[in-house]
């Protein structure tokens, strides 16, 4: 089955021939969580870094953020017998997609997103396994659960992380 996850969406699956994939990662990320042994993933697609800025929407929909979309999505994947230890975790999205260059980006909400990502990662044990984060294109996400695999489509070209 081929799922399609929204801005602020995440799923989890345990079923080896599910394809789920997100769009326009431009400042958002795309976080796509794979557990070989247990044939276990996830896709998370996050728009902020702190749920602190809006709580009570980080409690409503935990997606949005990454500090509360980040563990939710460990956790849904643990739930259908995923383990830590073989998780395999690969991130994309995290761009300026504005006018102008990645100097002129006054808000810096990609970069911001991938710091967050990677802070959240390195305190629980965890570290990035492929990445295309940064630059000035969106991107599509997806990530085929019987396989693992991971796919970062942007200008037209495609390429497996």
């Amino acid at each position: 089955m081929k799922y399609i996850i929204g801005v602020a969406e995440m799923k989890v699956s345990d079923c080896g021939g599910d394809i789920l994939t997100t769009h326009a990662l431009g400042s958002c990320l795309g976080v796509a969580v794979h557990d070989p042994v247990a044939c276990v993933g996830g896709l998370l697609h996050v728009m902020l870094p702190l749920s602190t800025i809006a709580e009570e929407k980080g409690r409503e929909k935990p997606a949005m953020f990454i500090d509360t979309g980040l563990p939710r999505l460990f956790v849904e994947c643990y739930g259908l017998g995923a383990k830590k230890s073989r998780m395999i975790v690969k991130a994309a999205g995290g761009a300026h997609v504005g006018k102008g260059d990645e100097d002129d980006d006054m808000f810096r909400i990609g970069r911001r997103n991938a710091t967050m990502l990677r802070k959240l990662l390195w305190r629980n044990g965890v570290l990035l396994d492929g990445e295309d984060l940064g630059g000035t294109c969106s991107r599509t996400m997806t990530l085929a659960i019987g396989s693992g695999e991971v796919t970062i489509k942007a200008n037209g070209d495609a390429m497996t992380l």
